[in-house]
């Protein structure tokens, strides 16, 4: 049985994961910030922060940009997808998206995919940034 932080910890993690695929499956229109999934956890959006971060050594945040990460290298390396488009679905500006993208994977998404049609990102793909 969980004690309650690890509770609310992996039930967080869940709801980003869920609410990510429901976003990429076009069911919600808009990405969450930490107070909707605090609402949806029913519990204040401090303690969720709060929690997360003495639980996981993450912040919540952290976390919500950790996972954005890992749905944004899987939609970059499909190469039909234009990186406009996967910037405004991840509720980006292509420039902020770009430079977000840099930060958080390393490579730009032009060079990620450059390294995609090299065969050299098998191991960026294969590495979950938060496992």
């Amino acid at each position: 049985m969980l004690n309650r932080p690890a509770e609310i910890s992996h039930l967080y993690r869940q709801l980003v994961r869920q609410h990510l695929n429901d976003l990429l499956d076009r069911k919600i229109e808009r990405m969450w910030d930490i107070d909707d999934f605090a609402e949806q956890l029913c519990i204040h959006p401090i303690h969720l922060s709060n929690t997360i971060k003495n639980h996981t050594g993450i912040s919540a945040c952290g976390i919500l940009q950790l996972e954005i990460a890992r749905v944004a290298r899987k939609l970059v390396a499909n190469l039909s997808n234009p990186i406009q488009d996967i910037a405004f679905l991840l509720d980006f500006e292509p420039s902020q998206f770009t430079k977000w993208y840099k930060r958080v994977v390393g490579l730009t998404p032009k060079q990620f995919r450059t390294q995609i049609k090299r065969g050299t990102t098998t191991q960026i793909l294969n590495t979950s940034l938060l496992e």
